[in-house]
């Protein structure tokens, strides 16, 4: 094999594809990305049987072929690479030359024929989204994924397509994010439970583009995202996913509306007074025009007061203080309007179409020492 590329597609390329190169694995085929010239383009591939990533890039292709080679050896190599063309050839013995200017590296490739290719997979209907649209879902929800293998189910995202449709939801046994998007066409429905690990992936190489698409194809087992010359190919997470709707309620006793950027803000400068680890909550006194908001830890304590509207009745009330800036972190109304029944039960954090829920559960606290 021989090919010819510029450095800078070459590593566009090999950092795509490096996201799917698994950390530990026995199976050494699987460190290796795979260089496929034996048709007309040059596609990269890597894959840790769970995910698989597939790139083209573009070069000129003087002799046909396929090599594997070592992903963290490779990558460094064009890494640190002049910006120039490279040339990579290989022998029958999978000896590799990999030449740039006047750098020079041979190393010692694998056999093409031994790595394990991303599944085929039948193409039904895609759901078609913006890329920007998939990349702003993903991030207003993954923080809230768990990452405690224990319950599989809630290392992934959930995904639900309901005839217009998509609604993405996350949970980790403390908290629910839930997203849903509108989309162009009418689609079946259908669900499926992604892994984290994927979104979190995919998320990193997209490029974000409002303009540009996604078609996503779901089957039994996989899911499949297509984007520009990428291909990603990920395993499902198998089992039912929790019944969310049941774990909604529209009902409170005090609704209040605040400016989400006094409360992020207020409630990040309260985060200073607790060290890694400490579990301190931050307590939200509500009354008629008022939330004060208090902390007291081993460092210190604050307390701080926000103008709000309120509607109900007053409430005091503990939060894990986290929780509270992941969510508004994601949101970009002005205001944001919380839902509260009573300290023992969920604040729920929602726009008035619930284009997005975020369900936060309350934490026990002694009022006496705050």
């Amino acid at each position: 094999m021989k090919i010819v590329c510029s450095k800078s597609n070459l590593l566009y390329g090999v950092n795509i594809v490096s996201k799917a190169v698994p950390s530990r694995t026995t199976m050494a085929i699987l460190e290796c990305i795979l260089i496929d010239a034996s048709t007309n383009e040059i596609k990269l591939t890597a894959n840790d049987t769970e995910l698989g990533i597939e790139t083209k890039i573009e070069g000129e292709i003087l002799n046909r072929g396929i090599i594997a080679l070592d992903a963290k050896v490779f990558s460094e190599m064009v890494r640190k690479l002049p910006d120039n063309e490279v040339t990579i050839e290989t022998d029958d013995s999978f000896k590799t030359v990999i030449t740039c200017e006047k750098s020079k590296f041979n190393i010692i490739g694998k056999s093409g024929e031994d790595f394990s290719y991303l599944p085929y997979i039948e193409r039904n209907q895609p759901i078609i989204l913006s890329q920007f649209t998939l990349k702003e879902v993903i991030r207003q929800t993954i923080f809230s994924i768990s990452d405690n293998d224990s319950n599989k189910v809630m290392t992934g995202e959930y995904f639900e397509i309901t005839e217009n449709q998509l609604r993405v939801v996350s949970l980790d046994g403390h908290r629910i994010s839930i997203r849903k998007i509108g989309l162009k066409e009418v689609y079946e429905n259908r669900k499926a439970i992604v892994p984290g690990k994927t979104l979190q992936e995919v998320s990193k190489i997209l490029p974000g583009d409002t303009e540009d698409l996604v078609h996503m194809f779901f089957t039994d087992n996989h899911i499949i995202f297509e984007f520009g010359n990428t291909t990603v190919v990920s395993r499902l997470i198998e089992g039912d996913y929790f019944k969310i709707d049941q774990m909604l309620s529209s009902d409170y006793d005090t609704k209040f509306t605040i400016n989400r950027r006094e409360l992020l803000d207020c409630i990040d400068r309260a985060t200073l007074l607790i060290k890694e680890g400490d579990k301190k909550p931050i307590i939200m006194n509500i009354t008629d025009e008022t939330m004060e908001l208090k902390i007291n830890s081993f460092i210190g304590s604050m307390n701080e007061e926000i103008d709000i509207h309120k509607e109900g009745n007053d409430i005091l009330i503990g939060f894990n203080p986290k929780f509270f800036i992941d969510a508004l972190r994601v949101i970009d109304d002005e205001e944001v309007c919380l839902y509260m029944v009573n300290p023992k039960a969920p604040c729920f954090i929602k726009d008035s179409d619930e284009t997005y829920i975020y369900l936060i559960l309350p934490v026990n606290f002694n009022a006496a020492s705050n």
